[in-house]
């Protein structure tokens, strides 16, 4: 009996479900499939170990982890197969700013004079404030990997701007540590919404395929294949693939590389009751984060990691639920449009994201409304003083902030430039417009609208508002000196709900990128990075790339089956 064995008895369950699962087959003949139930997922089975397909290394997910492991484990002799529910690559890091807060001394920071060394980069996160409920293992092993994280990136392709590094993206700004990539070109198949994240993974995924990486698109797993429920090793998955089971052996481990657990409504609730369905998440419809890694390592008895960083209310927060850049679509961010285009053009996404949106230029030009139609915020605040009061206050009695509407007239599009008509704004749903402020409210028809808007109450808002624009005072929300009244139809509602973004708790892991159990032991055989991974709650790509690029060290190491 191993280690984990002997901790049975603090688990009643985990004995029930051995009883259950005992004589479904012959130890050495069988393995165990736990998924989560639904749709999604296989029930609790066994299965022969018939493999479909075999690799020294499997991958789940071909973005800003999953990528790295491949061309790491790969350029360590193993061979590598990667499987990805999309039609393509990159997940939500194409989609990114491209922003990789790298640091300890990289040839770009020598190279303008920034003094940085591991040690003082880990004594630097560890004592910023935000990171204080991070696993401080973790962090030492990012901090002592970050350099050749960056060297790693430029060996395989990766060509960052001759520019001197500027502060981090969600860390101490103590030490310039962050390079921003740039992409310059449209939004199309090659960049589907032409976001910076393009210049990052398209050389990493021709580097993967360049070394003899197999990569199987619109291949979903459903499932992870360990020895015993609880115990053993992990040795390969299932996946599905145009309504077909497959079976794929990882002969020295599988590195789980699927992004978080945003787009799952139920998932991101347990961390958080108040993130119901009418938060969208950024990088949709291209990617969506649905949990699946999580969920099926949870089910094989991995345990969660730093679950308070997906709810404390710090500046780290601002990354997992903020403000939306533009206005007038679903999701909240520009689909290959706003400052980086001025048309959705050849974007593959273009017919499921439907519009561009309204990037908001002056938050003076709109006021800020709740589901009932009464302002609640000021409007030009950003981080947790604007999206904290979307969460509390909804006006109606259901959980969830409910909708948020930016309301405005026909002069603000003026003084905005804005067109607001498509493929700017959608009209189905998420984008309105009327002659009266009355009228206005009662188009508002939303499936996330519980209860209907009052025009009366509208009206009331605005009319106070407009008093507070010739006092040069906001009263109720401390605004700071209200420019222009709503008074001139059309009137506009679009909508402007928080956003839900970063997944900052996930599985747990060690220094390795080891999945560790419920019992606090390692998970043979299995290993994590990214957004899938908990315990370090650093908003952006570099915990992404480099814990992809350990866990693919790391699973080429494994003893092979």
């Amino acid at each position: 009996m191993n280690k984990s064995d002997s901790n049975a008895a603090a688990l009643p369950r985990r004995g029930f479900l051995r009883r259950a699962t005992a004589g479904l087959g012959a130890a050495g003949l069988e393995a165990t499939v736990l998924g989560a139930p639904g749709a999604q997922f296989a029930a609790a089975a066994t299965v022969k170990r018939h493999w479909d397909l075999t690799a020294d290394v499997v991958v789940v997910g071909a973005g800003a982890c999953g990528l790295p492991a491949a061309i790491t484990a790969a350029e360590a002799g193993a061979t590598v197969i990667v499987v990805d529910q999309n039609y393509d690559i990159g997940g939500h890091a194409i989609e990114s700013g491209g922003n990789i807060a790298l640091g300890g001394g990289t040839s770009l920071q020598k190279k303008y004079g920034i003094e940085d060394t591991p040690d003082r980069m880990y004594e630097d996160l560890i004592h910023w404030h935000d990171y204080r409920f991070s696993d401080r293992e973790i962090i030492r092993a990012f901090c002592d990997e970050s350099v050749a994280t960056f060297d790693f990136l430029l060996a395989h392709g990766v060509q960052f701007p001759d520019r001197s590094p500027d502060g981090a993206d969600g860390g101490p700004q103590t030490v310039k540590r962050a390079q921003r990539l740039q992409w310059s070109g449209e939004a199309n198949a090659y960049a589907p919404n032409g976001g910076n994240g393009t210049a990052l993974m398209r050389p990493l995924e021709a580097s993967a395929r360049k070394l003899g990486v197999k990569i199987l698109l619109r291949h979903s797993m459903t499932g992870l294949v360990r020895e015993a429920p609880f115990a053993g090793r992990v040795l390969g998955i299932t996946v599905t693939h145009e309504g077909k089971a497959l079976n794929i052996e990882a002969r020295r481990g599988v590195v789980l590389g699927t992004g978080g657990h945003t787009s799952n409504v139920n998932f991101r609730r347990m961390f958080d009751p108040r993130l119901t369905e009418e938060y969208q998440v950024v990088g949709e419809p291209y990617s969506k984060q649905t949990g699946d890694g999580e969920i099926a390592a949870m089910q094989v008895g991995a345990a969660l990691w730093g679950a308070a960083n997906q709810t404390v209310e710090t500046q780290s927060r601002s990354h997992i639920f903020e403000k939306p850049i533009v206005i007038g679509n679903q999701y909240g961010y520009p689909q290959g449009g706003g400052s980086r285009s001025e048309k959705l053009k050849d974007s593959p996404i273009k017919e499921i994201a439907r519009a561009i949106g309204l990037q908001v230029a002056d938050f003076q030009n709109v006021i800020q409304v709740n589901q009932t139609g009464r302002r609640f915020v000021n409007e030009m605040a950003t981080g947790f003083d604007w999206w904290n009061p979307c969460l509390e206050v909804n006006g109606g009695k259901g959980e969830g902030g409910g909708p948020i509407w930016a309301i405005f007239d026909a002069d603000a599009v003026q003084r905005e430039k804005w067109t607001c008509a498509p493929p700017y704004v959608n009209p189905d749903g998420w984008f309105f417009t009327a002659n009266s402020l009355r009228e206005l409210a009662g188009r508002i028809v939303s499936k996330y609208q519980k209860e209907p808007m009052s025009g009366a109450v509208l009206e009331e808002t605005v009319a106070r508002y407009n008093s507070f624009v010739d006092k040069g005072s906001d009263e109720d929300f401390g605004k700071p000196s209200p420019k222009y009244r709503i008074q001139t139809p059309p009137f506009y509602a679009g909508w402007s709900t928080p956003c839900i973004h970063d997944s900052l708790s996930g599985l747990r892991i060690n220094g390795k990128a080891q999945v560790i159990d419920l019992w606090g032991q390692v998970i043979p055989a299995l290993y994590c990075g990214g957004e899938t991974a908990g315990g370090f709650n650093q908003h952006g790509l570099a915990r992404s790339l480099t814990f992809g690029r350990i866990a693919g060290r790391e699973a080429a190491k494994s003893p092979r089956v």
